[in-house]
């Protein structure tokens, strides 16, 4: 079973479990197939998981697709998706990593990346989709197997993982630093151990055990109650700093020293401020709805400012074509070219702790150099008809400030800008807004959503 609604525009994402799964074992070996098809008999792809225990199943049933087409696997294991994209590029080979991210327990899902964690492209996985559901819906039309089978080979890449990205930032001069690390029970309780306990920082662990079934809290950074357990740890230990992971550990959060959550533009651009100190005018890759503090950022610094679409894939695509050193998003992906251009939170949570740890200031103060203007946060709403609910607001804002189409609508007024956008993935719009002060954001935010939510 593989239904249309799992194939999103980055990856592919739906349920495993309960009363209306959307896809099983046997549409994960059609989609092994159908990869083995696309990619060739004789080549070979990096494989991993996450901790869902539905993840073991349909692993192998994808390796039983993917190998009776002729295509060898390097099976990883256990993974962050970071992880992953790190043995792509420390491998040079293709890669798929099953996991659902931050989505609850019954969901499963695939990222998919080209050699050199590069991004596959939309059509790709259009191409993917449609002969995947082919040989699912008639496994009589599947294509013989391979009279050369492929091979499976395992391979632990974690110590090769972590001494890779302690090439990638200054560890020495550090000051001890205490952190709390909160895992989720996702994959960053595998990836942190391996990579903070060798420096200099005491390390207090939240659910690090590996666990899909999320018993603590949902593993996602992005809603807020899933940050106060680590908001909790940070005042009753007086740790320096704490860092929140999603599930798949490919996004950080970061909170100060008294508990505040730091927003993730200005983690963008404190990073960015460093990269373009090693590499002076270097491109910096943001995203329609980061704050303008980074762009101010790196202007002031002499870099150069590349906005993309929000999304991995599109965020992935302007750093490979503008060489850019470094890239964030407002949903806490950061990108680095000395990570083939690929996210990673392990990292970004690195830089964060060198800046710290080579200070005598505190978080809070090193962030303040880096706080923009008022923030909404993404607020989401359900629509019928998101282009329609756009062009109206667009209509109603147009006397007030420059219209610009591209990711959803954007209207930049003075000292204040806002983005309406729709989800890649459901009936939603996403607003975010930022302005000079809280009054002027309030005002404008309630504008917008008093014209999107209207009868």
């Amino acid at each position: 079973m593989l239904k249309d609604e799992i194939f999103k525009a980055n990856d592919i994402r739906g349920l495993v479990a309960g009363p209306s799964p959307q896809w099983d074992e046997a549409g994960a070996r059609a989609l092994g197939v159908a990869y083995g098809q696309l990619l060739g008999a004789g080549e070979t792809v990096v494989v991993g998981r996450d901790m869902r225990q539905s993840g073991v199943e349909l692993g192998q049933a994808f390796i039983a697709g993917v190998t009776s087409q002729g295509v060898n696997v390097v099976l990883i294991g256990l993974a962050s998706t970071d992880q992953l994209w790190f043995a792509s590029g420390w491998l040079d080979l293709p890669g798929v990593q099953f996991t659902a991210s931050h989505n609850p327990a019954a969901y499963n899902g695939v990222k998919f990346c080209r050699r050199q964690a590069q991004p596959v492209s939309p059509q790709w996985l259009v191409d993917l989709a449609q002969l995947a559901q082919r040989y699912d819906a008639a496994p009589s039309t599947q294509p013989a197997p391979s009279p050369q089978p492929g091979t499976v080979r395992e391979q632990d890449v974690l110590p090769d993982y972590a001494a890779y990205l302690h090439r990638l930032v200054p560890l020495e001069g550090w000051r001890r630093l205490k952190v709390v690390v909160d895992a989720g029970n996702g994959m960053a309780g595998h990836t942190a151990p391996a990579v903070l306990e060798p420096l200099n920082v005491e390390v207090i662990g939240l659910f690090m055990d590996l666990d899909g079934s999320f018993p603590n809290h949902q593993p996602n950074p992005l809603v807020p109650e899933n940050l106060f357990d680590a908001q909790a740890a940070v005042k009753r230990t007086g740790a320096d700093v704490a860092l929140v992971f999603d599930g798949d550990a490919d996004r950080c959060f970061v909170i100060d020293e008294q508990g505040q959550t730091v927003n993730p533009s200005t983690i963008t651009a404190l990073i960015a401020a460093s990269e373009l100190a090693r590499e002076p005018g270097g491109v910096i890759v943001v995203n329609t709805v980061t704050s303008d503090i980074v762009r101010q950022t790196v202007a002031q610094l002499g870099g150069r400012v590349v906005e993309s679409q929000v999304g991995h894939t599109y965020v992935k695509a302007a750093m490979a074509e503008h060489q850019a050193i470094f890239g964030g998003e407002h949903s806490a992906h950061y990108y680095f070219r000395d990570f083939w251009g690929a996210d990673t939170g392990m990292l970004a949570a690195l830089h964060v702790l060198a800046q710290l740890g080579r200070s005598d200031r505190v978080l809070s103060d090193l962030a303040a150099a880096y706080s923009g203007g008022s923030a909404s946060g993404e607020i989401n709403s359900t629509v019928t008809d998101p282009q329609a609910t756009m062009t109206k607001v667009a209509a109603a804002f147009a006397d007030r400030g420059q219209v610009q189409w591209g990711d959803g609508v954007k209207i930049v007024g003075s000292g204040w800008w806002f983005n309406l956008r729709p989800s890649n993935t459901e009936p939603l719009l996403r607003l975010n807004v930022e302005a000079a002060d809280l009054d002027q954001m309030t005002a404008i935010r309630d504008d917008v959503l008093g014209l999107v939510r209207a009868a």
